[in-house]
């Protein structure tokens, strides 16, 4: 973790006493050290608890024990860095939209961008067992912070109370993740004590309620938003993930609660986060600094080694020519489409004098040398077909060196959440109904965020402007390649049916419909067959 800001992230190894019998034969989560690390030693005085609080954290990060990107591997059956969580992630919920498309032939990387993966898909599954194993190590810690809060006071059990809510959002951010991909999924908690057992189905209803019943329970426990040490969770990123469950929930229980949203993202709102008053800030190698980042996943280029997370995105997406931005080389794998570029009404003549583009809407950071690169994608192996994104980078934000820097391995934090996307979430919500804001306000924050973005007002809308259309629009040129994509094109309905299709959708040059069952990724095979208590999602 990025030492010079995270301290509390001291890489501690600790030991997990679980066995989730549900978990795929092929991607195995396995226990850390059994035989060198216990319950016992591990959790020996109060600085061991905040160390193995940040294990928990770094799940989303890292992905073994070891560093450098090999050795000791949280999971099995995948490389250890295709098996990262973020990475995982932001494959699954960009590389399927119009956002992002793949160039490698990795097993079956391209079926994610053309909607035709299948159940035994080993992506899937890595991040299916990814979730889970974040959610056994949150359950072994709560476990045992319940145990030292029974002879725990004062300063100490303070403390206690703070880590045991923050692993409790952690836990309950990764079931987010699994309601939102898997629906119905197996089910397990702190309750569930380590054994041989077959984890119990929750339906996706109940997996809901459930997560709005602990960052409810949770959020006086947590530190006051913008108190915590960076890149921990306080209240303010309890608010926000609860208005996230609120804004999807008619896609995850068919209520719509956009009234609840709007309830604490007008709390997030009032926490005092700030736009960031450059834009490019916010996804540079110091972008820690940043006023406007509500929570983050942290990366150091010294201190999480990895080639997931950030190291894989920002060298992913480069090559060929671009801009190296404090990297030692690309890897040439993502990049996006034309169907996307055009929301910034961005066509291949804006780039006939310089690669980059030097649009008015300094959010739409692309390139493309007419030369060497290719508009349309007739072969999706093609790393220069298609158009470049450089919105991360491993450079602060004047182009200095990264902190902490290694050529390899990145400082740049993802923003999971930020203020510009409340501001975007509000509105929303006052379009789609919800009591407790109103259109006026809602207009002010999209103009916040379009004045940040061409550096005056050329670009406000009105009120009439206002769509949900716009919206969703807005939101691709705000946050793209920041992991919402998927989510976003499902709740607009525009995810798999034919209103909006793209190049290379459905595996055809131009785009078609796809099959509705594709809205949630299926129960990977190998967890199925372990557990006769799941039942497969529809379609598949």
């Amino acid at each position: 973790m990025k030492m010079k800001r995270y301290t509390f992230l001291t890489l501690l190894i600790i030991m997990v006493t679980f066995l989730l019998s549900s978990c795929t034969k092929d991607l195995n989560v396995n226990p850390i050290d059994p035989n060198i690390n216990t319950a016992n030693n591990v959790f020996k005085d109060p600085a061991s608890y905040k160390r193995a609080l940040a294990k928990l954290y770094a799940s989303f990060a890292i992905s073994g024990q070891m560093g450098g990107g090999g050795g000791n591997p949280d999971i099995q059956g995948i490389d250890e860095n295709f098996g990262n969580y973020l990475r995982q992630y932001w494959d699954l919920q960009e590389l399927p939209t119009d956002e992002a498309i793949m160039a490698w032939d990795d097993a079956t990387i391209k079926d994610f961008h053309w909607q035709t993966w299948s159940p035994n898909d080993v992506f899937i599954a890595a991040l299916y067992s990814r979730i889970f194993y974040t959610i056994a190590i949150s359950n072994e810690f709560i476990r045992n912070v319940d145990k030292g809060m029974s002879s725990a006071s004062g300063t100490f059990l303070t403390d206690l109370t703070h880590y045991k809510a923050e692993a409790r959002f952690i836990r309950a951010l990764a079931y987010w993740h699994a309601i939102d991909m898997f629906g119905n999924v197996p089910f397990i908690t702190e309750a569930d004590l380590p054994g041989a057992f077959f984890p119990k189905r929750i339906t996706r209803v109940d997996l809901f309620k459930y997560i709005e019943s602990e960052l409810k329970d949770i959020e006086n426990d947590l530190v006051p938003a913008r108190q915590n040490e960076y890149a921990r969770a306080d209240r303010g990123a309890d608010w926000f993930l609860l208005a996230e469950l609120y804004m999807n929930a008619k896609v995850y229980t068919g209520t719509e609660r956009y009234s609840d949203a709007l309830t604490y993202l007008n709390k997030v709102i009032s926490a005092g986060y700030s736009l960031d008053p450059n834009y490019a800030h916010l996804f540079d190698a110091d972008n820690n600094t940043s006023p406007e980042i509500i929570f983050p996943i942290a990366f150091d280029g010294q201190n999480t080694q990895q080639y997931g997370g950030m190291t894989f995105i920002i060298h992913a997406l480069n090559g060929d020519g671009m801009p190296l931005n404090g990297i030692d080389g690309g890897w040439g794998g993502i990049r996006t489409i034309k169907d996307f570029v055009s929301k910034f009404n961005v066509t291949q003549n804006d780039f006939n004098t310089n690669p980059q583009y030097q649009g008015a809407d300094k959010r739409a950071m692309f390139y493309f040398a007419p030369s060497s690169w290719q508009w349309d994608i007739t072969n999706v192996s093609t790393f220069t077909q298609g158009i470049g994104v450089d919105k991360f980078k491993n450079v602060t934000a004047n182009g200095g060196p990264a902190p902490d820097a290694h050529a390899t391995f990145v400082s740049t934090d993802f923003p999971m959440f930020r203020l510009a996307d409340a501001y975007l979430l509000y509105a929303e919500a006052v379009l789609r109904g919800g009591a407790g804001g109103d259109i006026g306000t809602a207009v002010n924050y999209i103009n916040a965020i379009r004045e940040r973005a061409y550096g005056n007002n050329s670009a406000d809308i009105t009120a009439s402007q206002l769509t949900l259309n716009f919206i969703l629009d807005e939101r691709g040129r705000e946050l793209y390649w920041e992991g919402h994509r998927r989510t976003d094109l499902i709740r607009f309905g525009q995810f798999t049916n034919g209103s909006y299709v793209w190049e290379w959708k459905g595996d055809a040059p131009n785009g078609i419909q796809t099959a509705s069952y594709r809205d949630l990724y299926p129960i990977p095979t190998n967890d199925l067959n372990a557990n006769p208590n799941l039942v497969q999602n529809p379609g598949y």
